[in-house]
């Protein structure tokens, strides 16, 4: 799938088949549902994963609990907008 194929499916009301989890985090993020996406990223302990969920805390505006994260999957926060963290994440994953 690619990207722009994963950001079209956002406006649909179920997911595409065979997404990872972290994907599924994306993608229920994208449709407004923080609770599920969040229930979808900790789902899985691999720093993809981690990576997804400090992004949520990161939109949820928890700073230092998405901090945690960061460090959990390897990163830095970035310094771009939450929309421009999301494609990156999902253009990264979808590679």
């Amino acid at each position: 799938m690619t990207f722009d194929e994963f950001r079209r499916s956002t406006v649909h009301d179920t997911p595409p088949a065979g997404l990872s989890t972290p994907l599924l985090a994306l993608w229920w993020d994208a449709r407004g549902d923080w609770g599920r996406a969040h229930a979808q990223a900790q789902a899985s302990e691999d720093a993809v994963s981690a990576l997804v969920h400090a992004y949520l805390h990161r939109k949820e505006g928890d700073l230092a609990n998405a901090g945690y994260w960061y460090r959990r999957a390897g990163r830095v926060p970035p310094e771009v907008t939450l929309d421009q963290e999301w494609a990156a994440i999902a253009a990264e994953l979808l590679r």
